[in-house]
């Protein structure tokens, strides 16, 4: 067995957190030694930077990560560590995605991820649970959004894939998502980012015609607001707009809220906070090993995946059959 596959690697985003990241990471670092916990670090320079890092260290026998950061962070070192376990799958000796181990210690802004697994924010509290070996298994949703050779979305082409461990989706929330986005590169930061965003879109955002199928079967056909789709329950600080999901049960929850009117969807917005969005009539609701989504025109829709916007429509979301282990308070 590699040396490196019994150390943790630590993804250190040092502009997480509002810029709080470097402080706070000093302290747990002088946690993880206290306590005995083998480990490198690395840290981010740029974006998407963690998934390069995640990239070259499994391809060097790493698999035991840390993210420190938020949902982002998450995100993008699982990214680098698929990229790697796809290239690996061609090669004589492939890795598997159980190989893997993916743990926190959040500093980031958004933090929706760690909820379902009750990963709270006291550094030695998340450390203990690593030093435990507390993990559990999750499902893993791969994103499949297909384009053209000019990179225009369309039904042949090339395709480009990215990995989901919370929720996704289309329509509305992805623009939200773009908007949070682009804010943050302006350096804004709030718990309240995506809230704000929220509102300032809700009358701005015009519907789109899309076509939605699950496991095959067509299951909303018209103008949708928007379309969300999770492995997690939990998204844009708390709210819920998949409530029921469960991370291992090999299954994609799916929410599809029609083109309702504003005063509709207004008097419905609480519901997003307290979990029972699905039961609102006409909103439809489900779960399934894959899902598609088709636009009806040619005005194409972004793709948001765990909070970031990785293309436009036409998108596949499909569980992949082999989990990753993470960290879990039980």
């Amino acid at each position: 067995m590699q040396e490196s596959e019994q150390v943790w690697l630590a993804v250190v985003n040092l502009h997480a957190g509002s810029g709080k990241t470097a402080s706070l990471w000093k302290a747990a670092e002088k946690l993880m030694d206290r306590m005995d916990i083998r480990h490198d670090n690395k840290y981010t320079d740029f974006k998407y930077h963690a998934a390069e890092i995640a990239y070259e260290a499994a391809a060097s026998g790493f698999r035991k990560f840390i993210a420190v950061g938020g949902d982002g962070t998450i995100h993008e070192v699982l990214e680098g560590i698929m990229k790697y376990v796809g290239e690996s799958s061609q090669s004589r000796r492939p890795v598997r995605i159980s190989d893997f181990y993916l743990a926190v210690i959040p500093i980031g802004s958004g933090n929706d991820w760690i909820r379902i697994h009750n990963i709270g924010y006291r550094a030695g509290d998340t450390l203990k649970l690593i030093r435990e070996n507390s993990f559990v298994s999750q499902d893993i949703v791969k994103v499949t959004a297909i384009t053209d050779a000019a990179g225009r979305a369309g039904t042949e082409g090339s395709e480009k894939v990215s990995y989901m461990v919370n929720v996704g989706g289309v329509g509305f929330d992805a623009r939200v998502c773009e908007r949070v986005n682009a804010q943050k590169i302006m350096r804004k930061r709030s718990k309240f980012l995506y809230i704000k965003a929220l509102f300032h879109l809700f009358f701005r955002y015009r519907p789109l015609p899309l076509a939605v199928f699950c496991d095959g079967e067509k299951v909303f056909d018209g103008n949708c607001f928007s379309v969300a789709l999770g492995t997690g329950k939990y998204c844009g600080g708390g709210l819920r707009q998949t409530p029921y999901a469960l991370f291992d049960d090999g299954l994609v929850d799916l929410t599809v809220i029609p083109d309702y009117s504003l005063p509709r969807i207004l008097l419905e917005l609480p519901r997003l906070f307290n979990g029972t969005l699905p039961k609102v009539k006409g909103i439809i609701s489900g779960r399934g090993r894959s899902v598609h989504i088709i636009p009806r025109s040619s005005r194409m829709e972004l793709i948001e995946v765990d909070g970031e916007i990785i293309g436009n429509t036409p998108v596949r979301f499909e569980v992949l059959p082999e989990q990753i282990n993470v960290l879990h308070a039980f």
